[in-house]
C-alpha cells in the first residue's frame, strides 16, 4: 500500500509518522487535530519519506518490504475485532466504508466504557 503511494506521489499518511514527530508514543488514536503537527516527518503534511527512519526495521520487515507482493491497494484501515488485521481498498469509496464500520465500531466501545 505505502509503496503504491510513493509509486503514485501521493501522501502516505502514515499515522505513526504522526506518533513519532510528536514524540507522544502512547497516543491509541490519531484525530484530526494530530494531523496539523508541524513536523518533517509528519507523512500527512509532506509527500515521499520522512527525512530519516522512525523505527530501526527487523531483518523480517526489511524482507518483507523488498519482496511486497504487487497490489492496487493505496488505502487501510484496522479490522473492527482488535486483531491486528486491517481493511485493504483500491479506491477512496471502498475505503470510506471500511472506515466507517470502524469509526462506528470503536466509538461504540468508547461510549460502552463511558457508562460502566
Amino acid at each position: 500500500m505505502y509503496l503504491n503511494r510513493l509509486e503514485t506521489g501521493m501522501k502516505l499518511e502514515a499515522d505513526p509518522t504522526v506518533k513519532f514527530a510528536m514524540r507522544d508514543f502512547g497516543l491509541k488514536r490519531i484525530l484530526t487535530k494530530h494531523l496539523s503537527y508541524p513536523s518533517a516527518y509528519n507523512t500527512y503534511q509532506h509527500t515521499g519519506l520522512p527525512p530519516g527512519p522512525i523505527c530501526t526495521p527487523s531483518g523480517k520487515t526489511i524482507d518483507a518490504v523488498l519482496n511486497a507482493p504487487q497490489t492496487n491497494y493505496i488505502f487501510f484501515v484496522a479490522q473492527p475485532n482488535f486483531s491486528g488485521l486491517s481493511n485493504f481498498a483500491s479506491n477512496y469509496q471502498e475505503h470510506l466504508g471500511y472506515a466507517k464500520i470502524y469509526q462506528v465500531w470503536i466509538d461504540s466501545l468508547l461510549r460502552a466504557r463511558a457508562v460502566k
